[in-house]
């Protein structure tokens, strides 16, 4: 089969076409042959070494896609070969014409989705939904700020958080991601990159701090997260590039608390609600993954340097 391979950290160039074996599922896998791979800006740190301790090279890239079960493992329970799926965890990457996921990560999809839509739900929607209804739980009547809600999963929160009652500010960095969000259903959408924007969302929110911040960019935004907490609010922690100072007075003085998602530490049951949630939403046609481009796999390079110049809005698809 082809896959995409990196056999070392660096820029674009190292992302190369190669002919490798296929792959034989194990028990409790599942052996995909994947229709569309969903890029995602944790691809791109992982290609530049920044997160070594995640994937050393040579790997494939990749963690969500969809595509059409070929091959299922012992005690594999809930799909079956043929079925069309979408994929939340890779562990062969999903770069490639297969990949192998451990069956609670595979997840049917709807008909009325194309394959290039399902692989715009993986990472992201699940993503969203854990850290929104799992970890953060957040309630009707709470606010809940969208810190970078013009990309993948900011996007993704705010068409699950639809119709739930909360009251939804969005931040985005251009005009064009701006109006994005407000398309999108934000009650509030403000510019991150104007002086004092913090002060602007508090206004909004009618002179009261936040219950829920969804943290796109930790190591630049936790420590004014952290100041603009609610009583029992909470910062769930989705991306972060390095350290971050903070003062945990801020904790103490509101009860608040740091939390962070993971979907390769989510549980078997976790899995399955989230699975759940959001097949329901697809069968309601309340979610409707965005994407901008769709480009052949040896376009792999123009899509990474797309989504690193952060020129796109909405999800790129990767066509094996």
């Amino acid at each position: 089969m082809r896959a995409i391979r990196v056999e070392q950290f660096g820029g674009t160039e190292v992302l190369q076409i190669q002919q490798v074996p296929d792959l034989v599922p194990q028990a409790g896998q599942v052996l995909v042959q994947i229709k569309a791979a969903g890029i995602n800006p944790k691809d791109i740190h992982y290609r530049q070494g920044l997160y070594p301790n995640l994937k050393s090279p040579p790997y494939t890239p990749g963690i969500d896609g969809a595509g059409v079960i070929l091959a299922i493992g012992e005690r594999v329970t809930k799909v079956e070969v043929g079925d069309r799926v979408f994929i939340t965890t890779s562990l062969t990457g999903t770069y490639a014409e297969q990949a192998l996921c451990i069956e609670r990560f595979v997840h049917h999809l709807p008909v009325e989705l194309s394959f290039v839509q399902g692989a715009g739900l993986g990472v992201t929607y699940a993503t969203a939904f854990r850290a929104i209804f799992q970890r953060a739980r957040a309630m009707p009547g709470e606010s809940i700020l969208i810190h970078g809600a013009s990309g993948g999963v900011g996007l993704a929160a705010l068409q699950l958080i639809r119709n739930t009652g909360l009251f939804v500010i969005g931040t985005a960095g251009t005009k064009r991601g701006l109006e994005l969000i407000k398309k999108e259903g934000v009650d509030v959408a403000i510019c991150h990159k104007e002086p004092n924007y913090m002060d602007e969302i508090i206004r909004q929110n009618d002179g009261k701090k936040l219950d829920v911040i969804l943290e796109m960019q930790a190591h630049l935004n936790l420590g004014k997260d952290l100041a603009n907490l609610a009583k029992n609010g909470r910062v769930v922690v989705i991306g972060s590039l390095g350290n971050v100072e903070i003062d945990p007075q801020y904790l103490k003085d509101t009860d608040g608390s740091i939390l962070s998602v993971s979907l390769f530490l989510a549980t078997t049951a976790e899995m399955d609600i989230v699975s759940a949630g959001l097949n329901r939403c697809l069968k309601r046609g309340t979610l409707n993954p965005i994407i901008d481009e769709v480009l052949s796999l040896q376009d792999v390079a123009t899509a990474h340097k797309m989504i690193e110049t952060q020129s796109s809005k909405g999800k790129i698809i990767l066509i094996p």
